[in-house]
């Protein structure tokens, strides 16, 4: 069965770059003659799709992923959702690994059809999980990475400013909760590294806080970072290099905000969107390059 971060690392390796772009496709975000087409959730849906089909034909040589964060898109019940999934399902024709940010996770039979439903034959690469619940949520989407050659990333350090209110929270002989999760991710994951060291359970690990990602990646030598926090959160590329490893693999770099409406923006202003959010990914590109010394 294929490794899916040896394939995600392959073709990060090919574009040379480690950006993943995040799909959060508000209708704030489409321009003015695709906004006034939208009237109803039908509409809606439509028009999150032919925005994110621009985007993903602007940048699918240039990036090795993109992920859909599910929030934005089931505000507008079955007609979001199916502008998801086609979304996802053209961002694969496009050769591009597709990660869906819905943070799933319960127990037991819950946790089964989570898995099912987003890890399946037909589902999607990568999902990111919550750990919460334990090994016997985690379980069920382990054994589909498995069966079917996908990945997960488990909340471990993540990029939001209250995070820390629980994630550092001191545990077990003085040591935060953050470094404990990655503990168990790292178990999760020993029985599907692949050739280049890295299992199919990877963490989110936020680039708004570097020290602690520092500490994650020295210890967690096998552990795949799925980096968000990098733009309108305030992370740069210097944040970011603390997850990657000193061969500058182990880490991908999620910006959705800043690729997807760098158009809005004075320094890309005049451009389309679909040109805004290729050249803000180039920008991006030369910034992680400079900072992790590729």
């Amino acid at each position: 069965m294929k490794n899916i971060t040896d394939m995600l690392i392959d073709k990060i390796r090919a574009v040379k770059n480690p950006t993943v772009a995040g799909l959060d496709t508000k209708i704030d975000y489409l321009p003015d003659e695709l906004k006034r087409l939208v009237k109803t959730p039908v509409d809606a849906g439509k028009a999150l799709l032919e925005f994110n089909v621009s985007v993903i034909d602007a940048l699918k040589d240039i990036v090795p992923a993109v992920k859909i964060q599910s929030a934005y898109y089931e505000m507008y019940s079955y007609h979001g959702v199916k502008a998801m999934w086609e979304t996802a399902e053209y961002a694969k024709k496009n050769g591009l690994i597709v990660m869906a940010d819905v943070k799933r996770n319960d127990i037991g039979a819950t946790a089964e059809a989570y898995a099912e439903a987003y890890l399946g034959a037909d589902g999607y690469d990568y999902i990111t999980v919550n750990p919460y619940p334990g090994y016997d949520g985690i379980k069920p989407f382990t054994d589909k990475c498995k069966q079917f050659g996908k990945g997960i990333f488990v909340l471990a350090r993540m990029s939001n400013p209250s995070a820390a209110q629980i994630q550092n929270l001191c545990v077990d002989g003085g040591e935060p909760l953050y470094m404990h999760v990655g503990e168990l991710i790292s178990q999760w994951g020993s029985d599907t590294v692949g050739k280049y060291g890295y299992g199919a359970v990877g963490a989110v690990v936020g680039a708004t806080s570097p020290d602690e990602a520092e500490k994650l990646r020295r210890r967690f030598k096998s552990v795949f970072f799925l980096v968000p926090g990098y733009g309108a959160q305030g992370g740069r590329g210097k944040d970011a290099a603390a997850s990657f490893d000193a061969d500058g693999n182990g880490a991908i770099v999620n910006n959705s905000r800043g690729i997807i409406a760098a158009y809005k923006t004075d320094k890309y202003k005049g451009m389309t969107y679909a040109q805004g959010a290729r050249a803000a990914a180039l920008d991006m590109q030369a910034d992680l390059a400079n900072a992790i010394g590729l």
